[in-house]
This record gives C-alpha cells, structure tokens and sequence, in this order.
C-alpha cells in the first residue's frame, strides 16, 4: 500500500527548458502591458509601470536558476 504514495522522482532535466519558456512568456506579458499603458489612466499605468518591475525582476531570478540548472546539469 505505501508504493501507492511514493513521490515521483525529482526530474530536472527539464528545468532550463521550462524556465526558458517562463522567461518568454514574462517578457510577452511586459511587452502587452506596454501596450495596453497607451490607453490607460496616469493611476492604471503607474500600477503597470510598478507590475513590469517586478516581472523585470523576475526575469533576472529566472535567468540566475537557468545558469544554476545548466551549470549543475554539465
């Protein structure tokens, strides 16, 4: 019965891809939220504004663990 709750095994190899693709798609994200700041209020594209720092900062944690992932895998 307990081999019914083992844990997958911890698979990483993976990991550069998916962190790749979230970087992609974070810088996609920034790139609309420029867009939509062209019709928005001074309030609305400061809240934008202050969003896109953090996903910026995001971004920059990201390609920190893709350079530990591929480091660790070679």
């Amino acid at each position: 019965m307990s081999d019914r709750y083992q844990p997958k095994p911890d698979d990483r190899s993976d990991n550069v891809e998916k962190l790749q693709e979230m970087v992609q798609d974070t810088i996609q994200n920034i790139e609309k939220a420029h867009e939509t700041m062209q019709f928005s209020s001074g309030e609305e594209k400061e809240a934008i504004k202050e969003k896109n720092k953090r996903r910026e900062q995001a971004i920059e944690g990201m390609r920190q663990e893709i350079k530990d992932e591929y480091e660790n895998q070679h």
